[in-house]
């Protein structure tokens, strides 16, 4: 669903400290977005906003007007003014490394490729020298695609093993020039057998860009009878 974007309106934008004030008619939302940074909201108005988050889910946050609360970076969600009043708040940042964010939007685009089944999408996220480690292979890292084209037909191999694959409930992470991923693994393969599985990727950032993708994936064992 596509609505009218909430108003941003930066109050200060510069240094360690960056005050954005968010103004919501009836019916807008801020668009998809991950926190790069720890932020504090200060809520100009009382209310309700529907939060959507990833997998589908959606929760209702409570404003109160000059009641504050606060976040840590990572938070991934669309903030939308599902009632029929104007909202507002103040989001205050602590902007320590503006690459951190830069980063963790490569990752939530990086998932939306994945579940997209977009190529393209995903290797505009990979650096030119990058890497990837499949989650099996037959050396202790498992088997390791190197260069673009290599990372390019190996993430292929993967839709064509699972054509109707999702990467569920995902949740993002950076630490320095380490990123990482958890998420659930849903599909079937071309055999018609489900799987449903937990994973991650550890993955390693040139500038915003992915130079590895280290993949770990669980292993299902059936029930002994």
């Amino acid at each position: 669903m596509s609505r009218p974007s909430a108003k941003p309106v930066v109050h200060i934008g510069q240094g360690r400290i960056r005050a954005t004030e968010w103004r919501f008619e009836p019916g807008t939302e801020t668009g998809w977005h991950i926190h790069g940074h720890d932020y504090t909201v200060v809520p100009l108005t009382d209310g309700d906003l529907l939060l959507e988050e990833p997998g589908g889910g959606t929760r209702t946050a409570a404003l109160v007007r000059h009641v504050p609360y606060s976040r840590r970076s990572g938070v991934h969600h669309n903030v939308v003014n599902n009632g029929d009043q104007p909202l507002s708040f103040l989001e205050i940042e602590v902007v320590e490394d503006p690459l951190q964010e830069q980063r963790l939007q490569t990752m939530m685009r990086f998932g939306d490729a994945w579940n997209a089944h977009d190529l393209d999408a995903l290797m505009a996220c990979m650096a030119d020298d990058c890497t990837f480690h499949a989650s099996a292979g037959n050396s202790s890292e498992g088997a390791a695609h190197v260069g673009r084209d290599a990372v390019r037909a190996a993430f292929a191999a993967v839709f064509d093993d699972f054509p109707d694959a999702q990467w569920t409930r995902p949740q993002h992470r950076v630490a320095g020039d380490v990123g990482l991923s958890t998420w659930r693994f849903v599909g079937r393969t071309r055999d018609g057998v489900s799987i449903a599985v937990d994973g991650c990727d550890v993955l390693h950032f040139s500038g915003a860009l992915i130079v590895l993708k280290d993949s770990y994936r669980k292993s299902m064992v059936p029930p002994k009878a």
